[in-house]
């Protein structure tokens, strides 16, 4: 059976909140600094009255992946911050449950939504939703299709792809292999932030001669999978001289499947964003480098962009934060923002 689209969820969902619609206001000013609990779940439960006027609510896509989970608790952080009661509403990739999840911050008349999309397109219909009941949206990451929102705020994923690109074939270059051919394993590429990092990427692997090998879009984002498509581009590309992972949790698949065909010191790993054992893998030459993005950052940013909007002053539209192009070269200058920012390690006592 097709799945539905992003119309037809939209339909559905409309539907199913017509009976609520009509008793939903728009909040017009920020609240007061009130104490209030920070909630979050997967399920979505919350322990407080839904009608408290400071409440806001996080759609997150999938906090599975360890990217999300650190964002989650930089809006936590900066939620409880400003006073703000939060619920963090976990879609586990999945755009119907993400549908059900915006249905409910509607009726419970959030204040706010921070929402990091299941996919550009599926947050088009959740801003339409929003803006039907009053409720003002910042975007943390992926991006949109259309729709109304406060603010964007992303990483430059291009520059940081391009410069994580300029790593390897500097390195590919230091060690003699001239020419040859680089494999990726994507995220969707529906996703503005994916075609931004492949973009970006290509650019970098264009200037320095060397070509794409295929690119293999994730879905399941699991072990099996990442290590299916390593193996796949090893098999079937002879002159494969490295792979890049537009993630980063399941690097152990792609490192397993290189060790496995026998090509451990001949193909080389790069990837975006960062686990904490990458503070050891890089220094110890495992991976040649990361492009890090800074989520604990840009999680305690869209909140205070949020709050900003609600008292009333002027936001920026669309911003973009930078990403750490991170090697055994610099990772130990970088270390700092890396364990703050990137890793929220050193951020919840801030």
């Amino acid at each position: 059976m097709r799945p539905a689209g992003p119309k037809t969820l939209f339909v559905i969902v409309i539907a199913l909140l017509a009976g609520v619609m009509f008793i939903v206001t728009a909040p017009n000013e920020r609240p007061g600094l009130t104490a209030a609990p920070s909630v979050s779940g997967d399920t979505g439960s919350s322990a407080f009255d839904h009608n408290r006027s400071n409440h806001l609510v996080y759609l997150v896509s999938d906090t599975r992946i360890p990217y999300w989970r650190i964002m989650a608790r930089g809006i936590e952080n900066a939620a409880e911050g400003y006073g703000y009661a939060l619920s963090v509403y976990d879609a586990r990739n999945d755009p119907k449950k993400e549908l059900e999840f915006t249905a409910r911050a509607i009726r419970e008349k959030a204040t706010g939504i921070v929402v990091s999309p299941t996919t550009s397109s599926a947050c088009t219909t959740i801003l339409k939703l929003a803006e039907k009941a009053g409720i003002p949206v910042v975007i943390a990451d992926i991006g949109t299709d259309g729709g109304q929102y406060v603010s964007y705020i992303a990483s430059d994923n291009k520059t940081g792809a391009y410069r994580i690109g300029q790593v390897l074939t500097r390195a590919l270059k230091a060690s003699g292999r001239q020419g040859g051919r680089v494999g990726i394993i994507a995220i969707p590429q529906k996703r503005l932030n994916g075609q931004a990092r492949t973009a970006g990427f290509m650019q970098a692997l264009e200037e320095a001669g060397y070509k794409g090998a295929g690119i293999k879009q994730q879905s399941t984002f699991s072990y099996q999978e990442t290590y299916d498509y390593t193996q796949e581009l090893i098999a079937r590309t002879p002159d494969l001289r490295a792979v890049w992972l537009q993630g980063s949790d399941r690097y152990r698949g792609a490192l397993d499947a290189i060790a496995d065909a026998g090509k451990k010191n001949e193909i080389l790993l790069v990837t975006f964003d960062a686990e904490p054992e990458f503070l050891r893998l890089i220094p110890e030459g495992v991976l040649l480098g990361s492009a890090m993005q800074q989520p604990y950052l840009m999680g305690r940013e869209a909140v205070a962009t949020l709050d900003r909007h609600l008292r009333g002053y002027p936001v920026e539209k669309n911003r973009l934060l930078p990403v750490l192009a991170v090697s055994a070269d610099n990772i130990a200058q970088e270390l700092p923002t890396i364990r703050r920012n990137v890793l929220g390690i050193e951020g919840e006592s801030e």
